[in-house]
């Protein structure tokens, strides 16, 4: 047998990865989070000028608990979340073009342009809606998560929700049925310190991590401004309740970089400017992923720029594509709200003319 050779690693040389993630999955990861800063960016621009009407949340500062918690999630696995949730859709695996002409209210949207900015939806990838009132995807979650193990699946439901849900009666009733039943569902708050305008601290007695404690809920707490920590803690997270660990609860510590919504200022009366300033510094998971990549030789500003340039191309295209969609019909007002024959043989008035005659109300 011939002598092994060693080879020794030059001093410079790219490491293969870091805290166990590859390269590879680490520039996914990058380029992740810049699609959606990109994509937010140029939804806040076209909200400017008045193409995207109504409410709308951006999620910029908030990257990394979108693509740790979801790019960790099987194509089969369930996410639901609230209403600041374009680029959780995106991380599911919507396509950019079918988020953004939601956004824009077209028929080309992911709902057919009848939802808009807090309703994003696909249930192909598994992405299971946005929801504009606070707390209620805890119920639709809980439901996902008995389906799953009624069928004897291993999948995972993870559900997304901000602060103030927590006080809401629908998320305690919805953690204790988990609780009972040792559903797979995994309840997370993207705990930014504040619901819309208050400061969690000043609606609540206990910290946040102890809002599961009386439903015999496990409860992590995990840094959603570090995408590294993040991706790894849901990873071994979602192994653990697809082998029966039951539901579980996560404060996924982030913070916004923008207001509530696109009506609110960044900093309004409610925070200062110097607090936002100092986050957007020291915390952006953009900088924090990629300084320790710049260190590790896994990523150099050629290559950031260039991948950078890459992700607003899609953000752009997915602009120009809502902007050249047609708008919906007036008909399709009235889908999915009345069926002419419902259950039981009864008929509804379906929108769109006069009640079937001979038949049953």
């Amino acid at each position: 047998m011939a002598e092994t050779e060693t080879v020794e690693k030059e001093p410079n040389a790219p490491s293969e990865g870091i805290d166990g993630l590859s390269g590879d999955r680490l520039r996914e990861l990058m380029r992740a989070m810049l699609l959606f800063r990109r994509f937010e960016e140029k939804a806040e621009e076209a909200y400017a000028i008045g193409k995207i009407g109504g409410f709308c949340h951006l999620h910029i500062g908030q990257e990394a608990g979108a693509a740790g918690s979801i790019m960790s999630l099987r194509r089969d696995d369930y996410a639901i979340s609230a209403y600041r949730e374009h680029t959780q859709a995106i991380a599911k695996g919507v396509d950019p073009k079918a988020v953004m002409a939601e956004l824009y209210g077209k028929a080309t949207g992911s709902s057919g342009g009848l939802g808009g900015s807090m309703h994003i939806f696909d249930a192909e990838v598994g992405f299971m809606g946005g929801h504009g009132i606070v707390g209620a995807q805890s119920a639709l979650a809980t439901g996902m998560g008995w389906a799953i193990k009624y069928r004897e699946l291993d999948q995972v439901c993870v559900c997304f929700m901000g602060d103030a849900a927590v006080n809401q009666g629908a998320f305690h009733e919805s953690m204790n049925m988990a609780a009972i039943w040792q559903l797979p569902v995994v309840f997370v708050v993207e705990n930014n310190a504040y619901g819309m305008g208050t400061a969690f601290s000043r609606v609540s007695r206990n910290p946040m991590v102890e809002k599961s404690a009386s439903h015999g809920v496990p409860a992590h707490t995990v840094n959603g401004q570090d995408i590294i920590e993040t991706y790894r803690f849901f990873s071994d997270l979602y192994a653990e309740v697809r082998e029966g660990a039951g539901p579980q609860f996560v404060d996924m510590q982030c913070y916004r970089f923008k207001g509530h919504s696109m009506s609110d200022p960044v900093s309004g009366t409610y925070r200062s400017k110097d607090e936002v300033e100092a986050k957007v510094e020291k915390e952006d998971p953009i900088k924090i992923l990629r300084d320790r990549m710049f260190e590790a030789g896994l990523l150099d500003q050629e290559g950031l720029e260039a991948m950078d340039a890459e992700m607003r191309e899609i953000a752009n295209e997915a602009a120009d594509f809502a902007d050249n969609s047609d708008e919906p019909s007036q008909a399709a007002m009235y889908d999915f709200v009345y069926s002419e024959l419902g259950p039981h043989g009864r008929y509804f008035f379906d929108g769109r003319g006069d009640a079937p005659t001979g038949g049953r109300s």
